[in-house]
Formats: C-alpha cells, sequence, structure tokens
C-alpha cells in the first residue's frame, strides 16, 4: 500500500513541474541586450541614493545601538 501511496505522490509532483514548466516556457521574454542596458542605466542613475553603495548616515540607522551593550 505504501508503494502506491508514494508513486501518485510522486506521479502529482510530477505533474505539478511539468504544469510549472509549460507555464514557464509561454512567457514573453525581453531580450537580453535591452533589459541588461536597462538595468545599467537604471542602477547608474540611482547609485547615489543606493545605502548599500554609499552607506547609511549614522543619524539616519534605525538600527545603531543608542547605548553600548554592558556586562555584569
Amino acid at each position: 500500500m505504501s508503494g502506491k501511496v508514494c508513486s501518485s505522490v510522486s506521479v502529482a509532483q510530477a505533474r505539478r513541474a511539468v504544469e510549472q514548466l509549460r507555464v514557464e516556457a509561454g512567457l514573453d521574454r525581453m531580450q537580453v541586450s535591452v533589459t541588461g542596458r536597462d538595468l545599467v542605466q537604471f542602477c547608474q542613475q540611482h547609485s547615489r541614493s543606493d545605502a548599500l553603495l554609499s552607506g547609511v548616515p549614522a543619524s539616519a540607522n534605525p538600527f545603531k545601538d543608542k547605548k553600548p551593550c554592558v556586562l555584569l
């Protein structure tokens, strides 16, 4: 009985995987060169306001500790 349960579960998983692949295959995709160019342009335009590139000022950082941790 457990063999039938396992095989029915694997068949159901395979069907879901095939359906997902069909959906992905049917998507319209943009050309990589156009998308890449747009991505580079966007990154260059927003690089000054990007916290990962320029850092966060200490006064505006909500995660900075207010006081140092003191162990007793």
